[in-house]
């Protein structure tokens, strides 16, 4: 009898741990870059700007040795806070496309974006994901790359910097 409930105790510890090490593998982790919009942009124009990536969580990247434990990976989630200047209103932006690259800024795929951004909207915004796209070939390179294409609704007085987050999901790749 004691034999079998500590076969149990044994078992339910194992699927426990099992199941919290694939959510955590499960769970999103973000890139962040910060992006300038200089204030000399001009107005009711597309304009882009790049900067270059980086996650918290670089065993699961390109830059750790773990990248053949992820797949599926997905855009989950993307968000635009206005750093500088203080009390800068997202607002100013009439559209926002965010699209990612690998480093070497090939093979560009978008992943978030927003149209008709209103006038009072505050500093920060939630972008629009498209997460019908598998994102691998991009996390899992050495470098991730993030482009902002924007379309301005009012002049800016001065340079404005974004913090953009760009949250990826993914899958324990179980097949390694």
């Amino acid at each position: 009898m004691k034999k079998t409930i500590l076969t149990l105790i044994v078992i339910a510890s194992i699927m426990t741990g099992c199941a919290t090490v694939q959510s955590i593998v499960r769970s999103s982790f973000p890139y962040t870059a910060t992006i300038l919009v200089p204030g000399s942009s001009r107005v009711n124009t597309t304009l882009s700007s790049t900067s270059q990536a980086s996650s918290f969580d670089q065993i699961f990247t390109g830059q750790g040795s773990n990248t053949d434990a992820i797949k599926d990976v997905r855009i989950a989630s993307a968000r635009i806070d206005a750093v500088t200047p203080s009390g800068q209103n997202m607002g100013a932006f009439k559209t926002i496309r965010m699209y990612i690259s690998r480093g070497d800024s090939n093979s560009e795929v978008m992943v978030a974006s927003r149209d008709d951004i209103g006038t009072s909207v505050g500093s920060s915004i939630m972008l629009d994901i498209d997460n019908s796209k598998l994102l691998d070939e991009y996390i899992k390179g050495s470098t991730v790359r993030v482009r902002m294409e924007y379309i301005l609704r009012s002049t800016l007085n001065a340079d404005v910097s974004l913090k953009t987050s760009l949250g990826f999901s993914v899958a324990p790749n179980t097949a390694r």
